[in-house]
């Protein structure tokens, strides 16, 4: 029994430290803690990667096919898609306290509270984001020739013949497989496409010994189509596309005079990046402030003011543009709680 009490009690010291902590960082009682609103601008950005992979013949596609083709293996992004939400959340570098020791604050001021005032109750917060990273493939153009890889070659050799007083040399003719070069490769391969051309043309205009009708027609042309783009592959090579989405939060500074900010970065290995990320080009966020008027204060109104005040923010309401360079991606407008103005109310105690 005693060594149950014992166990008991240790446990109970453990946590009266914990408790002290709690109580130390909790609010005075009696009083109804707010924070002022402020605004978080969240970005989310898609982009598309390509990754282009030369074709093995691109530097004969214009000698043997008249067109040109890109000669080097390339990694690219572009912007396809932004979305620009404003987040409500509570400042708490802007905390009032209002003493309802004596009373209780009238359903007015319960009314502006309920705007997001109050840092306990209904602000919105932002959701996890989701980070999604393309993954390395290599180029393939396996299976996409259509001729083989090794042609017949001629020599002569010449072999010593013994007579009876001297060696005389006797020629000898004899084929041989080598390895084609690329530039054969590729003329083959040229020959094909322009047949294969020649072929569509003719089904179509009915020039062939054949006779193609309805579907038939539409699946001959349409088999040859996919094996000219097949073997056009390895002149003009190919690009492989993926998604990349990205989330972003800016939150302006009344600080910043010239409200202006690197809302992300574009990199041409990496994609979206952050701010901080100094290997992709910005993509700036310039706010717009709307310029407030001085509210017309009469002087009785002036002289009738209460002890008990309540603080809170108007909002400004601003131009956000989004840039890239000197484009234009987004423009739109939103309230900006910290960036507009602070003013008071007279909160109404009831006495008891």
């Amino acid at each position: 029994m005693n060594n149950t009490f014992k166990l008991i009690l240790a446990v109970a010291l453990l946590a009266l430290p914990k408790v002290a902590s709690a109580q130390k960082n909790a609010d005075p009682e009696g009083f109804l803690t707010y924070s002022l609103p402020s605004t978080s601008i969240v970005l989310e950005v898609e982009a598309v990667q390509e990754k282009f992979y030369v074709g093995p013949y691109a530097r004969y596609a214009e000698k043997y096919l008249g067109v040109k083709a890109r000669q080097k293996d390339e990694t690219s992004f572009q912007l396809t898609e932004i979305k620009m939400l404003p987040l409500l959340e509570a400042d708490q570098s802007r905390r009032y306290t209002v003493n309802v020791k004596k009373g209780q604050i009238d359903a007015t001021f319960l009314k502006l509270a309920s705007v997001g005032l109050i840092s306990f109750s209904d602000a919105k917060f932002g959701d996890e984001s989701v980070w999604r990273f393309p993954t390395e493939s290599k180029s393939d153009f396996a299976g996409k020739g259509v001729s083989s890889n090794l042609t017949s070659q001629s020599a002569t050799l010449y072999r010593s013949d013994s007579k009876s007083s001297a060696y005389d040399k006797v020629a000898v003719h004899q084929d041989m497989l080598v390895e084609k070069s690329l530039e054969q490769r590729a003329a083959e391969t040229a020959q094909m496409i322009l047949k294969l051309r020649k072929q569509r043309l003719q089904i179509v205009t009915g020039d062939t010994d054949a006779t193609y009708s309805g579907e038939a027609m539409g699946a001959a042309i349409a088999e040859i189509t996919r094996l000219e783009e097949e073997y056009m592959m390895l002149f003009a090579g190919y690009s492989e596309y993926q998604t990349q989405k990205m989330r972003f939060e800016v939150i302006p500074d009344a600080a910043n005079e010239g409200q202006i900010y690197v809302a992300f970065r574009l990199s041409d290995t990496s994609g979206l990046v952050p701010a901080d990320n100094l290997s992709g080009k910005p993509v700036i966020m310039e706010i717009i402030p709307q310029p407030f008027a001085d509210p017309a204060l009469g002087e009785d109104e002036a002289k009738n003011k209460k002890e008990v005040l309540a603080y809170y923010r108007l909002p400004a309401v601003c131009t956000v543009r989004l840039m890239d360079g000197a484009n234009l991606l987004l423009q739109s407008r939103m309230p900006i709680y910290q960036l507009g103005r602070e003013s008071s109310l007279p909160v109404n105690v009831i006495l008891k």
